[in-house]
């Protein structure tokens, strides 16, 4: 309960955040300070959700069953540009500066009480209270999960950090940087970019469970190398396309990074991540590593494409090849990777052994939650709330 509280009075403040004019630079500094409060929200949630998910999945079908905690960001996207393009085509430009931007901060209010609401009626899995059951028993000491995840696997968030960096330059790049470079370097209209946002975010509502579906078919690394691959290929077609202004090859080129490359890695993640680590700290490692590499693969992206550009005198080629590096790197990161998951620890935690079928986690099931980059991330929580509680498995 605490993750979604965290969430929904953050991004209520934000919408309640007094301007520049007003504050002066306090209020950037408070918006980075929710901002960060964001960020801690979702960390505590997608590690339960991604665990919850796959836990619960038939064997075989991890990749599918989990694409539902994916899913929820390209609903959020969905809502989030549609009601942003609402207010934009209702409000003049002054408006919108002045107080439209607010309303989806506001509006995500509703959100996370429903949220609130579906995770309260939420039951915990028979494995789940036994788990319970067997940590009541006594214990050594152990240290924190997320410490012992470092100790033991700290190449795996070196690992997570390049895996994820197609998904993030590629989507960050195609809905934000692109959007600014687009309209002011270029003089393209706002509305186009947009409109891509809403397409990118409907069909990823398919495009996911889709390839999901395929990796669990053809296999996991087969599924991430191929989108990798795409977004290496893509990356200098779109900023040809951008420059040429051609509609249909922008078009074509967004939806092939945004939707085909993304999505094809995305699909994959909750299992691919989970089993970087062992059992007793899987969902601390799988949470901290994620987040980790979204700081690290994409909060700088914006800024760093920015500078490119800036140095570049305005060309569009360093970031087309900051772009293209990336992709390559998760492609080839996803070659060399194990095709097993990691060992599991005994209750020593001294000597490895076998990879298990079965592990318990300590999880809690309602940790649903959104994905902190856009005003109505609340929205995904209501979708990822009715996902079923389960078991922890590993493929």
């Amino acid at each position: 309960m605490m993750t979604v509280w965290m969430m929904g009075i953050a991004t209520a403040c934000i919408g309640l955040l007094p301007s520049f004019n007003q504050i002066g630079w306090w209020a950037p500094v408070l918006l980075v300070f929710l901002r960060a409060v964001q960020g801690f929200a979702v960390g505590g949630e997608w590690g339960g959700a991604a665990l919850l998910s796959v836990e619960n999945a038939p064997q075989g079908k991890k990749a599918f069953y989990s694409s539902g905690v994916q899913v929820g960001y390209g609903v959020g996207l969905l809502l989030s540009t549609g009601l942003v393009s609402l207010i934009s085509s209702l409000t003049s430009d002054q408006q919108f500066l002045s107080w439209g931007w607010r309303l989806p901060f506001l509006f995500s209010v509703v959100l996370v009480v429903i949220a609130l609401w579906i995770r309260n009626g939420m039951a915990e899995s028979q494995e789940f209270e036994a788990q319970q059951s067997q940590d009541n028993a006594p214990q050594m000491k152990k240290r924190l999960p997320v410490v012992e995840a470092l100790l033991r696997h700290p190449g795996a968030f070196l690992l997570i950090i390049a895996l994820r960096l197609c998904e993030l330059l590629t989507m960050y790049i195609v809905t934000a940087f692109a959007l600014n470079y687009s309209t002011q370097n270029l003089g393209l209209p706002r509305e186009l970019f947009l409109n891509i946002g809403l397409l990118v975010g409907g069909l990823s509502c398919l495009t996911i469970p889709c390839f999901a579906w395929l990796a669990d078919r053809f296999g996991r690394r087969r599924i991430y190398i191929t989108g990798a691959l795409i977004g290496t290929l893509s990356g200098f077609p779109f900023f040809m396309a951008l420059e040429s202004q051609s509609v249909f090859w922008i078009l074509f080129f967004a939806l092939m990074l945004a939707n085909i490359a993304h999505d094809m890695v995305v699909c994959v993640q909750q299992p691919m991540f989970t089993e970087l680590f062992g059992a007793s700290y899987r969902y601390s490692g799988a949470g901290v590593g994620y987040q980790v590499a979204s700081v690290v693969g994409g909060g700088f992206t914006p800024f760093i494409a920015a500078a490119l550009v800036t140095f570049s005198g305005g060309s569009w080629h360093s970031v087309a090849l900051y772009l293209t590096a990336g992709c390559l790197l998760s492609a080839l990161t996803a070659l060399m990777m194990k095709k097993h998951p990691v060992d599991c620890p005994t209750s020593g935690g001294r000597n490895p052994r076998p990879p298990v079928r079965r592990i318990h986690v300590s999880v809690n099931p309602g940790r649903l939650l959104a994905s902190p980059f856009f005003p109505l991330l609340a929205g995904a929580a209501v979708l990822r709330g009715s996902h079923p509680g389960g078991t922890a498995a590993v493929c």
